[in-house]
C-alpha cells in the first residue's frame, strides 16, 4: 500500500490552472522521495496574486508538459495509493478540475486531509496552517513550492501518526473518526471528520 502527499500550485483563481505539483512518498515511517513537476497551463494565464505566492511565471512553464502528461508519469503509483493532501478539498479540486478541463477519468484512489487531521490531534494550536505545523515540528521549508509543501505535509502526517500511536498513516482516520475522501471513475467522496 502506497501513501503519497500531493501539493498543486495554481496559476490563477481557476482551479484547472495547475502549474507545479509536489510529491512526497512515505514508507516505513519516513519520507522515501520528493518530486516537483512543473506544468504548463492550458490558457496560460497566470495572475499577479498568484506569481505573488509561489513565484512561478509563465517563461518558467513555457517548456513544461500539460497537466495529462504530467500526471501521467505518477499514473503507476496514484493508482491504489492513499494521498494526503493539507487542506485536501483544496488540492483535489484542482486535480479534478484540471482532469475535467481535459476530459479525463479521475483516477481510483482514496485521500485524507492532513488540516483535519491536524485539528483533531493538536486542537491547541492556534492556526494549523502548513507553516504553522511545520514550526510546531521543528521542521523549515519553502512555503509554497509544491515540492517543500508536499514534503511538510508528509512529516506532519506522520507526526500525527507516531503522536496517536497507529503504525500507518492511513491508519489515522479510524484513530480520530475520519472518513478518507475518494476520487473514481464518476466522481468523489471529500474527505470528513466526525464532530465531538
Amino acid at each position: 500500500m502506497k501513501t503519497i502527499a500531493i501539493d498543486f500550485e495554481t496559476a490563477n483563481e481557476q482551479r484547472g490552472s495547475a502549474c507545479s505539483v509536489g510529491l512526497a512518498w512515505i514508507e516505513d515511517d519516513r519520507v522515501v522521495r520528493v518530486e516537483e513537476r512543473l506544468i504548463r497551463p492550458k490558457d496560460m494565464r497566470f495572475s499577479s496574486f498568484n506569481i505573488a505566492i509561489h513565484g512561478i511565471r509563465p517563461e518558467h512553464v513555457e517548456d513544461a508538459g500539460e497537466f495529462p502528461e504530467v500526471m501521467d508519469e505518477f499514473a503507476d503509483d496514484f493508482r491504489g495509493a492513499t494521498m494526503i493532501a493539507h487542506n485536501a478539498a483544496f488540492d483535489f479540486s484542482v486535480w479534478r478540475s484540471c482532469l475535467d478541463l481535459y476530459r479525463q477519468d479521475y483516477p481510483d484512489l482514496s485521500y485524507l486531509c492532513s488540516v483535519k487531521m491536524a485539528q483533531k490531534v493538536w486542537p491547541h494550536l492556534g492556526s494549523h496552517k502548513l507553516n504553522i505545523l511545520a514550526g510546531h515540528l521543528g521542521l523549515t521549508f519553502a512555503h509554497h513550492n509544491a515540492a517543500e509543501d508536499a514534503a511538510i505535509c508528509a512529516e506532519a502526517a506522520l507526526a500525527i501518526a507516531r503522536s496517536l500511536r497507529v503504525s500507518e498513516v492511513r491508519d489515522v482516520p479510524v484513530a480520530i473518526g475520519m472518513r478518507p475522501g475518494r476520487l473514481f471513475a464518476n466522481g468523489y467522496d471529500p474527505c470528513t471528520c466526525r464532530k465531538k
